[in-house]
């Protein structure tokens, strides 16, 4: 029998999960479309792979087993699963069609909802994916500087500009690794020493987990301005999250240019670039950024609903109220059982679970937690990314199964045998980092 939320359960049953698993294998490469979804994150043996069902936060793998879900996506699902506004709206628009062979209203209904909320929205225009509208992004600075380098920090997608800077670079041209560097978050010397007379554009998410210090962000700002570097806002976790308007709201920045996309429909694929005009209008002759499916009609019906949805609900407020409650909870746990080696960290709309290697091998940590988690009927990889449909109830029995689990870690790691007790493979290394990584300052 499939399981369901309960702190009894035993270890879900993943027969059908791993039969879709080894079809996959040799037919997909690499299994999953994204690196966050697929299996080396998750512990292999123990964890579902596939998922088929969900509403509000709640989630049923191929197998029948129901999960709260913390990943929501990966970001996209803002207010919930099958959420009936959006959802409603979506149906609605089906029902005369998808895509056309002229624009749709939608298009400019939806660009004017943008520009009243987005500070730096002068301009608007549409894509599919996140790295679509980052990499439109550069090519417009670049177009506007007529400069070529680019500094970055954070994760931007997988075009050849930003890959060039990791480890997965294979594929990338030498000359386009020559002209794409990175820079430490919360380091400023580390953008001072990264530019030169050819930097076009400093592109960077405002925040990961780490709160800006020392005024990071308006030093960026004010260095851009001077130098005549583009700045660009990645704001695809920040928008419509950390405020309606995103961080550009949130720090009273407004940067040249700004690339959303996770929160904006509720799982629709859809994103957004906004800017400066005097910037922008380079697409009207300049630059060619153009998509067939950029004006697809149902993703735009979601965004309209969704960004309605935000507004009338305050919802960046309430991820904020609601994720606190989680994460204080959690660190409070950690605390009373002395664990000084693991703590949620982050802003409350998405927070990060850590885990010291004083205690042993973080991924292990990870992975047993995640482990004794998914048991317990939580869909877990380390992160609280918070929605709407996340009630007092799921926050609630969350906190119960981390008073269950933290104890488990706090013995395996006291008796250093945290390996003998995990039922399958550990998680792997991500490849998203932030920091530290293939930095090339180019300064002379």
């Amino acid at each position: 029998m499939a399981n369901k939320i309960s702190l009894n359960n035993d270890y879900p049953v993943i027969e059908k999960s791993n039969e879709l698993y080894k079809r996959a294998t040799g037919l997909i490469p690499a299994w999953s479309m994204t690196l966050a979804k697929g299996p080396t994150q998750y512990v292999n043996g123990v964890s579902p792979k596939y998922l088929v069902k969900g509403k509000g936060v709640h989630v049923w793998d191929v197998d029948g087993n129901e999960y709260i879900d913390y990943n929501m996506g990966i970001g996209p699902i803002s207010l919930g699963y099958a959420y009936d506004k959006v959802d409603d709206a979506i149906k609605e628009q089906l029902e005369d069609g998808i895509t056309f062979s002229l624009m749709h209203p939608l298009e400019v209904e939806v660009a004017e909802m943008i520009k009243e909320i987005i500070p730096n929205a002068e301009a608007v225009r549409y894509s599919k994916t996140g790295a679509d509208v980052t990499s439109a992004a550069i090519r417009l600075a670049r177009a506007y500087t007529g400069k070529n380098k680019v500094l970055c920090c954070g994760y931007h997608g997988w075009h050849d500009w930003y890959v060039a800077v990791t480890a997965k670079n294979a594929g990338i041209p030498e000359a386009v690794q020559a002209i794409s560097f990175t820079f430490n978050y919360n380091d400023f010397d580390s953008v001072l020493n990264s530019i030169d007379d050819d930097t076009a554009a400093i592109i960077l998410e405002p925040v990961v987990f780490a709160e800006p210090k020392d005024k990071f962000l308006h030093k960026i700002a004010e260095l851009c301005e001077k130098k005549n570097i583009v700045l660009i806002f990645d704001e695809m976790w920040t928008g419509f999250r950390m405020a309606l308007g995103g961080a550009q709201e949130y720090f009273g920045i407004t940067p040249d240019l700004a690339t959303y996309s996770k929160a904006i429909a509720n799982g629709m694929p859809i994103s957004v670039l906004t800017g400066k005009r005097k910037i922008m209008d380079l697409i009207e002759n300049d630059i060619f950024f153009f998509t067939t499916f950029g004006g697809e009609a149902l993703s735009l019906a979601a965004a309209k609903a969704t960004i309605q949805e935000l507004k009338d609900k305050n919802v960046p407020d309430y991820l904020n109220e609601k994720g606190a409650i989680l994460k204080n909870g959690y660190n409070e746990i950690a605390s009373k059982l002395g664990m000084t080696y693991t703590k949620a960290t982050g802003y409350n709309w998405r927070s990060l679970i850590t885990f010291d290697e004083k205690a042993g091998d973080p991924l292990l940590q990870k992975s047993l937690v995640q482990q004794e988690m998914i048991k317990r009927g939580v869909l877990w990889s380390g992160f609280h990314n918070m929605s709407y449909s996340h009630k007092n109830e799921d926050i609630n029995y969350t906190l119960s199964v981390y008073e269950a689990v933290l104890p488990i870690l706090k013995k395996t790691v006291e008796q250093n045998n945290i390996k003998e007790l995990l039922k399958g493979e550990p998680v792997q290394p991500v490849f998203r980092k932030t920091d530290n990584f293939n930095m090339k300052p180019v300064k002379k």
